[in-house]
């Protein structure tokens, strides 16, 4: 395939020519980064543009959620979703034309074209599982019929399984790069009741992933969802905070950056538990000795040493911060961990007067409440009317009344009870619960995007008596 780039400003011309030497893999990346195959030097031009790449013996042009987007034959493309090329497409970006020139159909050529991922939900078969720690399993998927994954790295899906009779989603992190989109993984820890609860049950859906998912199993995928993404943040200096299995979504990232050449200079910081909690290890380490843009620390909280790159031992603290990104106020931040872990790593950056407008958060886990929450709750409860005290919840169309405990969300409440309402992610991420609030008030630990007059079950807590049309 030959690619002809003109500059229609200053008439300048390049000319590619792509090659491809092996069945089912080769690129030509484009942007303005110097070690792009086709360097398209504009201030407008993402330092990694796009991609043209040889899949099935067919070739493919993908934009990487460049900052200023590409066109084909003047129709706007979709950022990380795949199009076929044909001959005589031109493509646009910033101040260039790219015209595709003698696309002649390879040996061969297979009779399957793959389509882009467009659908809400779709079927994964599992393919393999990985066993990354003694509790942690990769699950990797193949779509059927046969799609290309398309998504944004950081983002995550939810599951739809059947457990016990019961259907029950749950959604997960990605874990693999769209850079690699014809499979998706997702990485799970084995859940373990509470040191203070030992009688509460296990993760329902983690554990039966783990004990019954396998090669050739059938599960429901919904569409990726989430703005957790580093793709929406460009940044040359990125500092990665993670703990346990808030690893995911930033191995995607990491995966992302690396394969596209972003040319961006990576600190990817972990906390585990022991050594043998470190998931993805091999690949970290491998990273670290493969890219120099990309340096690996860990910290172990429960052992007294640390053999592992930019090992280190303890909590996370400003000490560590400083020792492993003494440029971190520099640095476009991402912390993914459970709810106690980002928010000791947010008190410290505001500590140090980190400009947080570069800092982005994800937590797993419900949030334990403060006891001066508590207080002030109990406080709110005696200055109401009895009416008004009552911790009842109401469905209006069902004719439901429930009384819930103050911890609880709404869609806890209705699940306690056998109630079914519409949910999906069960983070406020992608609005499947949402439903209108008919009276009454409801609590947030923190405040969503939601439009007035309505409510996002699975994340709000009700206050006193709640009605919802549900």
């Amino acid at each position: 395939m030959k690619i002809k780039a003109i500059n229609y400003l200053t008439s300048s011309f390049q000319e590619k020519i792509l090659t491809p030497q092996r069945e089912n893999l080769d690129k030509c990346l484009i942007g303005r980064h110097p070690n792009c195959d086709l360097v398209l030097n504009a201030p407008e031009i993402s330092r990694t543009h796009a991609m043209v790449y040889v899949y099935e013996q067919q070739y493919h042009f993908i934009d990487l959620a460049s900052s200023d987007g590409s066109r084909i034959n003047n129709q706007q493309v979709e950022v990380t979703q795949s199009y076929l090329l044909k001959p005589n497409d031109v493509i646009h970006i910033g101040d260039f034309l790219l015209f595709i020139e003698e696309l002649q159909p390879l040996q061969h050529q297979s009779e399957f074209q793959q389509k882009a991922w467009q659908s809400p939900e779709l079927i994964g078969r599992c393919m393999r599982v990985i066993d990354e720690t003694p509790d942690v399993k990769t699950f990797t998927f193949v779509a059927e019929p046969a799609v290309e994954f398309a998504y944004q790295p950081g983002q995550f899906v939810t599951l739809e399984l059947e457990i016990n009779g019961q259907i029950t989603k749950r959604a997960y992190s990605i874990s693999s790069t769209p850079s690699r989109p014809h499979s998706l993984d997702i990485t799970v820890k084995r859940a373990t009741p509470p040191n203070n609860t030992p009688d509460a049950p296990p993760g329902l859906v983690s554990n039966w992933l783990h004990d019954n998912l396998q090669a050739g199993s059938q599960v429901k995928i919904g569409s990726p969802l989430g703005d957790f993404s580093c793709v929406k943040h460009p940044s040359s200096k990125i500092l990665f905070i993670s703990a346990g299995s808030g690893i995911t979504p930033m191995m995607s990232m990491s995966r992302w950056l690396l394969d596209t050449n972003a040319g961006s200079d990576i600190v990817f910081f972990h906390s585990a538990r022991v050594a043998d909690d470190i998931v993805f290890r091999q690949e970290l380490e491998l990273m670290t000795s493969r890219y120099s843009n990309f340096k690996l620390a860990t910290t172990l909280t429960r052992e007294s040493s640390n053999s592992s790159p930019g090992g280190k031992v303890g909590r996370f603290s400003k000490s560590m911060l400083n020792e492993i990104a003494p440029d971190f106020a520099e640095r476009t931040v991402y912390v993914c961990g459970s709810d106690s872990f980002t928010q000791q790593v947010k008190a410290i950056l505001e500590e140090l007067e980190f400009p947080m407008q570069n800092y982005y958060a994800e937590s797993f886990g419900k949030p334990k409440k403060k006891k001066q929450e508590k207080d002030n709750q109990l406080q709110l409860q005696t200055t109401l009317t009895p009416k008004e005290r009552a911790e009842t919840l109401v469905l209006a169309k069902s004719g439901v009344e429930i009384a819930y405990e103050s911890e609880d969300t709404i869609l806890e409440t209705a699940e306690k009870e056998g109630v079914e309402l519409p949910s999906m992610c069960k983070m406020g991420a992608c609005h499947k619960c949402k439903l209108p609030l008919l009276e009454g008030e409801v609590r947030y630990d923190e405040d969503p995007e939601c439009e007035q007059g309505h409510v996002l079950t699975c994340i709000a807590q009700p206050v006193g008596r709640v009605v919802i049309e549900a």
